[in-house]
């Protein structure tokens, strides 16, 4: 029986990938190649080009929620799941990355930590992160989940989070689903009662950072803090 014509393909893809990595390789591409793993018998080409279509870039598409991916013919729960994990395992490296080389002075992979792991969601969400002596990360705690526009959060719950972590530093982290990571006048006021609340309690803020899919907003970075 003959192969169909995507084998052939498949195996230069592979190929490929183990010569050179993801270099050279197009979103499209590097979708197609982890579709394989899900997909053995049927040429998955035309629905990875049809994710980047409907999303855009192979980022978009790990954003993408279930039911926008279930939209897409050719798509099924295996490869929903696959991609849901590869964005997850991508933000627990960076999480232990930001833990390994994180730096007052340099905090650039916490920040991509936080982008990547709460910039896609649907509503918002608060998170405090609570670091030692070392600026290692010990806890971390998401302390509200409201509505796309607002969030809830209790001075009082976030330090007895710091406390039990026995924190010496706070980073708070929000993120704001529409896309405009500028501060409400509400998340200033939120700020500044967070920190009178840490100062009381011998602890240091470090920053509050608001992201979105793509940016973000630091209040230390701003003056703001």
């Amino acid at each position: 029986m003959q192969k169909p014509h995507y084998h052939g393909h498949r195996e230069r893809a592979r190929q490929r990938f183990l010569e050179q990595g993801l270099q050279g390789f197009q979103d499209y591409e590097a979708l197609e190649l982890l579709l394989l793993f899900v997909a053995r018998q049927r040429d998955m080409k035309p629905v990875a080009k049809a994710l980047i279509e409907r999303f855009g870039s192979f980022k978009n598409v790990l954003d993408a929620s279930p039911d926008e991916l279930q939209a897409i013919d050719g798509v099924g729960p295996a490869a929903i799941t696959l991609m849901r994990f590869v964005k997850q395992a991508a933000a627990r490296y960076l999480q232990q990355t930001s833990q390994a080389g994180f730096s007052p002075d340099s905090p650039e992979a916490l920040i991509q930590y936080c982008i990547v792991s709460m910039g896609a969601e649907p509503n918002e969400k608060f998170r405090v992160l609570c670091l030692d002596g070392k600026f290692a990360i010990v806890d971390e705690r998401d302390v509200a989940e409201g509505t796309v526009d607002q969030a809830t959060v209790y001075p009082r719950k976030v330090m007895e989070i710091a406390l039990a972590a026995k924190a010496t530093t706070l980073v708070f982290v929000h993120n704001h689903p529409d896309g405009n990571v500028t501060p409400s006048e509400f998340d200033k006021t939120l700020t500044r009662g967070l920190v009178l609340a840490a100062r009381t309690m011998h602890i240091a803020v470090y920053d509050h950072i608001i992201v979105s899919r793509d940016t973000h907003f630091s209040f230390r970075e701003s003056g703001l803090l």
